[in-house]
């Protein structure tokens, strides 16, 4: 079942508000154009986008490939309102039009994520600074429902804080701890994704990218539906 409660996206850092200003120190520029390149956004593709947060990932690749069919889906209606506000005024929002399109925003949990677009419907489901804010029950049935709404051979890209491999990462990685809590981070920090995303029935599972910031290691890890 759904948790009802989720993690805001500062964490006990700050309102929503600041999230976009705040995030800049992870170089998000870096990380999600690298995301977006091994997404490769093909026309007529069904991206989904789970955690979407303020919609800065979604966005991206609606630019990267307008032609494509862009949903973002987050639990948080304050960031999705935010995510609204940033979509250019010639978007629809709704997804109907390729010519003028922008994404559209589905309030929803990650771990329901297929019940609500249907399973087997997407081509690709990304994630980003998403997994590391959840238990790991959460985490994996998480990872499950973006395996149950690919398509089969879909891809999966996920931007997340990943394994902390050296002590100036570990270090930088404890403001993360304190705004999200050590018991969800940690696993993360540990280099637990991969794992999971294998258990979840993803194959071709790889680390892809590290992109070393201010607050740890954010990786970049892509896999494949089996």
């Amino acid at each position: 079942m759904t948790e009802q409660n989720f993690t805001p996206a500062l964490g006990r850092l700050g309102p929503t508000r600041l999230y976009d200003p705040l995030i800049t120190l992870t170089r998000d520029r870096l990380w999600r154009s690298l995301l977006a390149m091994h997404v490769a956004p093909r026309p007529d593709e069904v991206i989904v986008d789970v955690g979407c947060g303020t919609g800065s990932t979604a966005l991206l690749l609606q630019r990267v490939e307008p032609r494509a069919r862009i949903i973002g889906v987050d639990p948080d209606p304050a960031v999705l309102a935010a995510a609204r506000r940033k979509t250019p005024a010639t978007g629809t929002g709704t997804g109907t039009d390729p010519e003028c399109a922008g994404p559209e925003w589905r309030v929803g949990f990650g771990d329901a994520v297929a019940d609500l677009l249907g399973a087997g419907t997407a081509d690709t489901a990304v994630s980003s600074l998403v997994l590391h804010q959840c238990p790991l029950p959460m985490k994996r049935a998480i990872l499950a429902s973006m395996h149950a709404v690919l398509r089969p051979g879909g891809r999966l890209v996920i931007a997340d804080y990943g394994w902390q491999r050296t002590p100036a990462m570990r270090l930088a990685f404890r403001t993360v701890q304190f705004a999200d809590g050590k018991a969800d981070t940690q696993p993360n920090a540990d280099g637990v994704l991969p794992g999971l995303i294998t258990e979840a029935g993803f194959r071709d599972v790889r680390e892809a990218e590290v992109v070393s910031t201010l607050t740890g290691s954010i990786s970049v890890h892509v896999a494949h539906r089996g």
